[in-house]
């Protein structure tokens, strides 16, 4: 099983290790594409124009100092990926309390997308970095777009013949689409809250505790040492994880939706 997540905006403040470098770190197919939006990203925060910088990068005025951390990223000291964010997903997801056996599969399984690195493995290294999605970057362009046009053979490939869960958030949904045969075995998951009023149940899409919610979801898979063998499977494992999960209709060649019903948020 393939389990893709979001990165967060919250991350560690400083690495603890050594430098990166892209030759240790996984999926090395995509080390081309890193450098190049690695070398932009760099170039862009320790060039003359901070404000242009800024507003390439979507920062507000009180994170200039993400321009200054980013400038340093071929030097800065890295930690690894499963203690270097911090957001909410991966607090609810609490990989530094997992049982052993279950962080080995998570360690296996889960891989994080990235505006920067494209996507990374929990144990590889990587710097602090400020880099969303939605970033323009010099001689890059629209990151969506760019990773768009490189991601597709290397996450292909990690999916291998397995169920693939993918709890990415929009922009970074659109990095990658699944096709065909592929497609029928990876599962998304919409959240959404259900609560009474005037006697009636109402449910409304999560925003903030969808990420709380999907930290719980693999972090149940993973405690459980889930080993699903197909999207069905999956599917049929989260309730008997005593998830609510409905599947909507599911269409030959296309992914399979499921919405989450949580009643607690």
């Amino acid at each position: 099983m393939l389990i893709l997540l979001p990165p967060s905006e919250g991350k560690a403040d400083a690495g603890t290790g050594r430098r990166f470098s892209t030759d240790r770190i996984s999926l090395p197919e995509l080390n081309p594409a890193r450098e190049r939006v690695l070398d932009a990203l760099v170039t862009l925060c320790a060039g003359p124009d901070e404000e242009a910088a800024r507003v390439a990068l979507g920062l507000s005025e009180g994170q200039r100092d993400e321009l200054r951390r980013n400038a340093r990223l071929r030097v800065a000291a890295t930690a690894p990926a499963e203690r270097l964010y911090t957001g909410v997903l991966y607090e609810a997801l609490g990989l530094a309390s997992l049982p052993a056996p279950a962080l080995r599969a998570a360690r296996r399984s889960i891989l994080i997308s990235s505006g920067l690195w494209g996507a990374v493995r929990l144990a590889d290294r990587i710097p602090p970095y400020r880099c969303p999605i939605g970033a323009r970057l010099p001689d890059v362009g629209a990151l969506s777009a760019y990773w768009r046009g490189e991601l597709a053979a290397a996450l292909d490939d990690a999916a291998g013949r397995g169920p693939v869960l993918d709890l990415r958030s929009g922009a970074y949904a659109a990095t990658w689409t699944p096709r065909g045969g592929l497609a029928e075995r990876t599962v998304t998951v919409r959240v959404l809250h259900e609560r009474e009023v005037d006697g009636a149940p109402v449910r409304s899409v999560v925003s903030h505790f969808n990420k709380a919610t999907k930290g719980r979801l693999v972090r149940d898979l993973l405690v459980a040492g889930a080993r699903p063998r197909t999207a069905a499977q999956l599917i049929g494992t989260l309730r008997e994880l005593k998830h609510t999960v409905e599947e909507q209709t599911a269409v030959p060649g296309r992914v399979r939706q499921v919405d989450l019903v949580v009643t607690d948020l």
